[in-house]
């Protein structure tokens, strides 16, 4: 593989214009106006992987969007690496709030990135990471340098909760085994220090809905007399976490896991700067639950957010009204061990218990994981961190992420295999909001670095 820089310098514009296509199809899985879209994408995923030299292709249908199927099997006796990726993305709402729009990608310079990024919906989050793997692999059959077997299995339903993944998977147990599994959907600390992600938070979603009078009210006539949905679910939001910001959810807590001084002693070596962290998000000081740091609060620590709420009038100009309802959508980040329909179900039970008796209360679970950790000790990790220190000339750090992938946890159930992350986005890179970005260096040294990973992990396993 002693050409790889060589052959991802050679075809760089034609992997930049190849990415920039897909990104410009909208497959928001959220919204079932995108239906189309995502569809299409899913299509042109499956064409990129049968250019690259996968022998086999195909879309498999699932309850909900296709999963797109693809291998290439050299020998039998050989490993198997299975590469997952998604090629849905998340809503680009707000709108107004991007320089320039979301599904017309270009490439212009940033702080971080001087030799430019590409700004579009999925860019990071995962058509670029996915698409590096799609390359990589394009290289090894190329260059005939192809270590181990290969299969592909790209989602178009991640962003909402992965749903007809677990149906897929327990169904073609046979057809996805492998020896390890290797996904691309995190990221790393900066450009010059990379890491590879050892551990996810889990994920419980739910969305709540606060009812009062049979209508809308006039806030003159009735103001003072009856329940204001809003009012009451705001209190009740507000008393979720008390003066310490820890979440007062009884039995939330039992299943935590403690890391031990040493760990968490470990996890303060990786290079962080709190000044330019709040300066990079603009604001005053950090915030977060007491007894821990920035990096403990978000990775190792679990968390309740809204994330969004309504009710009432919120157009132009005034409209004096007691709304009859009021929502709220609210997310809790798991650590290993909490289980995410326990803790909804913990949620649910405290939710209700705190309403007052002039309002109705509906908790409506959506979609939820565990969280995962994975050793450092492992062939697939060794293999990484070589790939790594290789194409970055530092090895990286092992750290633990605040995001949620649920299904990692899924794959070592059903399919008795260690998933291995290799990001290569920033947390700069804005996923999930406005202006995402994906650096042209991070994709890539994404695929430079991919391919060193086949070659040491079937070293490693001969």
């Amino acid at each position: 593989m002693e050409n790889i820089k060589q052959y991802v310098q050679e075809n760089k514009e034609r992997f930049l214009n190849e990415l920039i296509d897909l990104l410009k199809i909208p497959s928001v899985s959220a919204d079932s106006a995108y239906a189309q879209d995502v569809i299409d994408t899913a299509n042109a995923v499956k064409s990129s992987l049968e250019k690259a030299g996968c022998d086999f292709v195909e879309l498999c249908e699932t309850p909900g969007y296709p999963i797109v199927y693809g291998e290439k099997i050299i020998d039998p006796s050989l490993p198997t690496v299975l590469v997952y990726g998604h090629y849905d993305v998340q809503p680009a709402d707000p709108i107004e709030l991007w320089t320039s729009p979301p599904f017309e990608p270009v490439i212009k310079p940033t702080e971080i990135h001087p030799e430019g990024a590409i700004f579009a919906r999925g860019a990071c989050d995962d058509k670029g990471q996915m698409y590096m793997h799609v390359k990589a692999f394009e290289y090894m059959i190329a260059n005939n340098c192809l270590p181990c077997n290969v299969k592909f299995m790209i989602e178009g339903e991640e962003e909402v909760g992965s749903k007809s993944l677990g149906w897929f998977v327990e169904r073609n147990q046979e057809k996805l085994a492998n020896d390890v599994i290797l996904i691309s959907d995190t990221g790393m600390i900066s450009n010059q220090q990379p890491s590879i992600t050892t551990g996810l938070r889990g994920l419980s979603y739910v969305e709540v809905e606060v009812t009062g009078p049979n209508r809308d009210l006039h806030s003159g006539l009735y103001g003072g007399a009856v329940a204001n949905p809003i009012n009451v679910l705001t209190k009740m939001i507000a008393s979720l976490h008390d003066e310490n910001n820890h979440i007062t959810i009884p039995g939330f807590y039992d299943k935590v896991e403690e890391l031990s001084a040493e760990e968490r002693a470990q996890m303060a070596q990786r290079p962080f700067n709190q000044d330019n962290y709040n300066k990079a998000l603009d604001i005053a000081e950090e915030f977060g639950e007491k007894g821990y740091t920035t990096n403990e609060r978000n990775s190792i620590r679990p968390t309740l957010d809204v994330n969004g709420i309504w009710g009432g009038y919120t157009g132009e100009g005034a409209k004096t009204v007691i709304a009859s309802k009021a929502y709220a959508k609210i997310s809790m980040r798991l650590v290993p061990n909490q289980n995410w329909e326990e803790i909804t179900e913990l949620f649910q039970k405290h939710f209700e218990s705190i309403a007052p008796k002039a309002v109705k209360v509906l908790v409506k679970p959506h979609h939820g994981g565990q969280g995962y950790v994975t050793p450092i000790d492992s062939v697939g990790y060794q293999a990484a961190a070589k790939a790594y220190t290789e194409t970055f000339g530092v090895a990286p750090i092992p750290v633990r992420s605040g995001g949620s992938i649920p299904i990692v946890a899924l794959f070592e159930q059903e399919l008795k295999s260690k998933t291995i992350m290799m990001g290569f986005g920033l947390d700069s890179d804005a996923i999930h909001s406005p202006n995402e970005h994906f650096g042209v260096f991070n994709y890539l040294k994404g695929i430079e670095t991919i391919p060193l990973f086949y070659k040491y992990f079937a070293e490693m396993n001969k």
